[in-house]
């Protein structure tokens, strides 16, 4: 039988090895990372001398803000006030409501005063009735009343003379007649007529030296406690008509009315919350480490994220005397158990733009003497 050559072609072509393509792979990687191996080592060091030039000039930066300048963070304070009124008594009139703008002196809300009128007008009238009582007294007796008092004497001594000289003739005409003519009883009532005519003549002889001398000095010293005391109880009532009206304090923001018209005031409930806006500051916290550099009146300049490259200027106006635990508010974890000294920094806000609450940035300008040394 011939040998078929296609058949042996075909069957030499089976039997020859096939290319291992895994191997092949194997082979390329290791050349592939040989061939780059310079690129990228030379790439890896460019990367880290530029993450190590950022990092040094970044630590030189703030080594140089550190020397410079003190830079600590905290939030806007301001004062607020609760205002009620003095009175208890139904509120008549509210004038201003939430977020207006009020000034000193203003007039924000009023009571009922349909009761307290009256009471008023009747203090008045009483202090009026004492006032005339006490010029009374300080003018003294009137030139009338002394003539009066001189008529009283006069009339008097008339009478005493005219009983003296009645019981005179009866006692010559018993002594005549050796009692015969007149009787012991008619004797006897001359006489206590006469003494009793002399008894008024004293009498309207007094009367004249009081009215000549005037009031006594304790009747003046009484009736002028008693005005005091009727004046004293009209300011009590003009006090409280005052007080009807609820005035603003200080230039300030209505934060919140939380009494309406009709409800009953008291001093224990407050009508306004307050917003003072002057002076603001900025509550913050000083190591122990810093706080040698932080005087009173050192010169501040405060910025925050809502106005970004605006910076207000300050003063430092409080150093706390008294150390405390780092606030929950600073959210630095490493400071948090450090004690810390409260510091204020007031600040000029003429376009109040800071807010209560508000978180703040605080630059404090370091003197020569307290600045960190290389």
């Amino acid at each position: 039988m011939e040998p078929d050559p296609k058949k042996d072609a075909d069957d030499k072509k089976s039997e020859a090895p096939k290319p291992d393509y895994k191997a092949a792979v194997a082979v390329e990687q290791p050349i592939f990372f040989l061939r780059y191996k310079f690129v990228l080592t030379a790439l890896a060091l460019v990367l880290i001398a530029i993450a190590v030039g950022f990092g040094l000039g970044r630590i030189g930066t703030d080594s140089d803000k550190k020397k410079d300048q003190l830079v600590l963070y905290g939030n806007v304070d301001l004062r607020q006030v609760d205002l009620s009124f003095n009175n208890s008594e139904r509120i008549n009139e509210v004038l201003v409501q939430e977020g207006d703008k009020v000034v000193i002196g203003q007039p924000l809300a009023r009571l009922d005063t349909s009761r307290l009128k009256p009471q008023l007008a009747t203090a008045n009238a009483e202090v009026d009735a004492q006032q005339a009582a006490v010029d009374k007294l300080h003018h003294g007796s009137r030139p009338q009343e002394i003539d009066q008092a001189k008529a009283g004497v006069a009339s008097a001594r008339a009478d005493q003379t005219n009983t003296t000289q009645q019981w005179q003739r009866l006692a010559s005409l018993t002594a005549a007649t050796t009692g015969r003519a007149i009787s012991q009883q008619d004797l006897d009532s001359a006489k206590d007529a006469m003494e009793m005519a002399q008894a008024h003549l004293v009498v309207a002889e007094k009367n004249l030296d009081l009215a000549n001398i005037g009031p006594r000095r304790e009747d003046i010293s009484a009736a002028e406690a008693l005005l005091r005391v009727r004046q004293s109880q009209l300011l009590v009532f003009q006090q409280q008509l005052a007080d009807a009206e609820l005035i603003a304090p200080a230039n300030a923001v209505i934060r919140s009315r939380l009494l309406e018209p009709g409800e009953m005031s008291s001093p224990q409930r407050p009508v306004f919350n307050l917003a003072i806006g002057d002076p603001k500051w900025i509550r913050a916290y000083v190591s122990e480490t810093d706080l040698g550099k932080v005087r009173t009146g050192m010169k501040a300049l405060i910025s925050n994220d809502s106005f970004p490259g605006h910076a207000l200027d300050g003063w430092v106006g409080f150093i706390s005397s008294v150390a405390e635990f780092t606030p929950k508010s600073v959210e630095t974890v490493e400071l948090r158990s450090s004690l810390v000294y409260e510091i204020r920094v007031f600040v000029k806000d003429p376009q109040d733009q800071l807010r209560q609450g508000m978180p703040a940035t605080v630059r404090l300008e370091l003197d020569p003497g307290t600045r960190l040394k290389d």
